[in-house]
C-alpha cells in the first residue's frame, strides 16, 4: 500500500473539506483557507484537492453542476441539491437493490457503483416561497 503524503498544503485542504458541511467548491475552499491566514496558489488547492480525491481521502462530488463540490465523507450515500438555492446535503437512504438489478437487466451493465443525485426544493426555501 503506498503512503499517503499529506503536506502542508494538502493537510489544510484536508482540514478545510473536513469541517465543512456544505460540500464546498475548489473557490470555497481557497476562500475558506484565506479566511485562516493561508494564502495557497489556486493551482496547489486544486492539485491537493485531486491528491486527496486521489487517495481516497475525500470525494469528489460532480451533482450536474458546472463545478465539483468535495466531501470527506468516503462512505457510499447520495445526495440531494436544491434547484433554488444550490444547497446540497447528504442521503443516508440506501439505494434499492432491486432498482439497480432492475437497471443491470435493462442496460446489460455490470454495475459497479450508483451515484444517484436527487434533485427538490429544501425546506428552507419552501418556506420563502409559500
Amino acid at each position: 500500500m503506498n503512503k499517503i503524503n499529506l503536506t502542508i498544503q494538502r493537510k489544510a485542504v484536508y482540514e478545510v473539506v473536513h469541517e465543512a458541511h456544505d460540500h464546498p467548491t475548489a473557490a470555497d475552499v481557497i476562500e475558506r483557507l484565506r479566511t485562516k491566514g493561508h494564502h495557497f496558489a489556486y493551482g496547489t488547492v486544486y492539485n491537493s484537492l485531486r491528491y486527496l480525491t486521489d487517495v481516497g481521502l475525500i470525494r469528489e462530488l460532480k451533482l450536474g453542476e458546472a463545478v465539483s463540490r468535495y466531501d470527506a465523507r468516503t462512505d457510499d450515500h447520495q445526495h440531494i441539491v436544491c434547484l433554488r438555492c444550490g444547497r446540497v446535503d447528504e442521503v443516508l437512504v440506501d439505494v434499492p437493490q432491486e432498482w439497480i438489478a432492475a437497471v443491470a437487466e435493462n442496460t446489460r451493465y455490470r454495475i459497479e457503483h450508483a451515484q444517484v443525485v436527487l434533485e427538490g426544493v429544501c425546506e428552507a426555501c419552501a418556506k420563502k416561497n409559500g
